[in-house]
C-alpha cells in the first residue's frame, strides 16, 4: 500500500513539474509586441479627474508640425490629424468645425505628454493621443488641452516593422524631448489662431479675360483670337471661316455674322 501511494505521489509531482516547465518555456518564447515596445519607449501621463498630472515618470515630447487641433481636457471629440506618407493631414472637416469655438492649435516646438498609444496591426494604424505639458510652461496644470494624430501605414507593414522604424515615423511629428530642453519658455503650448500657412488656401493665378469675336473684326483679328480655321469657304464677296464649334462669316473682309 505504501509503495502504491509513493508511486502516485511521484507521478503527480512529475506532472506538476512538467506543467511548470512547459508554462515557463511558453512565457520565455512569447514575443514582445509592438504595442509593448512603444509603451515602454513613450511613458504615458496619468491625468486625474481634475486634469492634473498624477505620475512623475512621463516622457515629454516636442511637437514638430504646427496645426494639430487642441481641444479641452473634458471634450469628447479629438478631431485627429492623420500622418501618412510623411505628410501631416490636419483635421478640417465636421469635427474641426464643431469644435472651432473651444479649440486651439498645438504650436510647433510646444511640449506635450503622450496620453495614450494604441497600435492596430490589422488596420495598419497607430493612434497617439497627447496632452499639453502645462507644468513645462509653469501654467495651471488643471487646464490641459489634448489632441490626437493617427499614423497610417501600408497594409501589413506593422506586422514586420521594427519598433525603431515606427519611432522614427512618430518622431517626425512628436520628437522625444531631452531633460535639458523640457522646460519651455514663454507663452504656452497652444495658439488660438490656426497657423498662417493653413489659414488660407493658395491663391490661384488670375485668369485672363476671355477674348471675344465681334462684328467688324478683320480676318487677321479673328485668327489672332481663334487661330487658323479648320476650313475656309469663299462665296463671292463673302468668306466663311469654319472652326470646331463656330462658323464666322466675313463680308468685304470684316465679320458680319457669327454662328
Amino acid at each position: 500500500m505504501r509503495t502504491l501511494l509513493r508511486q502516485c505521489f511521484s507521478a503527480a509531482a512529475s506532472v506538476a513539474v512538467a506543467v511548470i516547465l512547459l508554462s515557463s518555456g511558453a512565457d520565455a518564447q512569447a514575443p514582445v509586441t509592438l504595442q509593448e515596445q512603444l509603451t515602454a519607449q513613450y511613458k504615458v501621463v496619468k491625468i486625474g479627474p481634475d486634469g492634473t498630472v498624477e505620475n512623475d515618470a512621463v516622457t515629454v515630447l516636442a511637437v514638430q508640425k504646427a496645426g494639430i487641433i487642441a481641444v479641452p481636457w473634458n471634450a469628447k471629440a479629438l478631431c485627429a490629424a492623420k500622418f501618412q506618407d510623411n505628410v501631416l493631414h490636419l483635421s478640417t472637416g465636421f469635427c474641426a468645425g464643431m469644435m472651432k469655438s473651444v479649440s486651439k492649435y498645438f504650436k510647433k516646438g510646444s511640449k506635450v505628454y503622450p496620453a495614450k498609444i494604441e497600435v492596430n496591426v490589422d488596420k495598419a494604424k497607430i493612434s497617439v493621443q497627447i496632452v499639453g505639458c502645462r507644468p513645462c510652461y509653469k501654467l495651471d496644470p488643471a487646464l490641459p488641452m489634448k489632441g490626437e494624430v493617427v499614423f497610417e501605414f501600408a497594409k501589413g507593414y506593422l506586422e514586420k516593422v521594427s519598433a525603431g522604424e515606427v519611432e522614427d515615423v512618430i518622431g517626425q511629428v512628436f520628437a522625444i524631448s531631452t531633460g535639458d530642453d523640457q522646460q519651455a519658455q514663454g507663452g504656452g503650448e497652444t495658439d488660438q489662431q490656426q497657423p498662417a500657412e493653413q489659414q488660407q488656401p493658395a491663391q490661384q493665378p488670375a485668369q485672363a479675360e476671355p477674348q471675344t469675336v465681334q462684328l467688324g473684326m478683320t480676318t487677321d483679328q479673328v485668327q489672332g483670337i481663334l487661330g487658323k480655321p479648320d476650313k475656309i469657304f469663299n462665296v463671292g464677296t463673302k468668306q466663311i471661316y469654319v472652326y470646331k464649334d463656330v462658323k464666322i462669316t466675313f463680308l468685304n473682309g470684316k465679320v458680319s455674322d457669327v454662328q
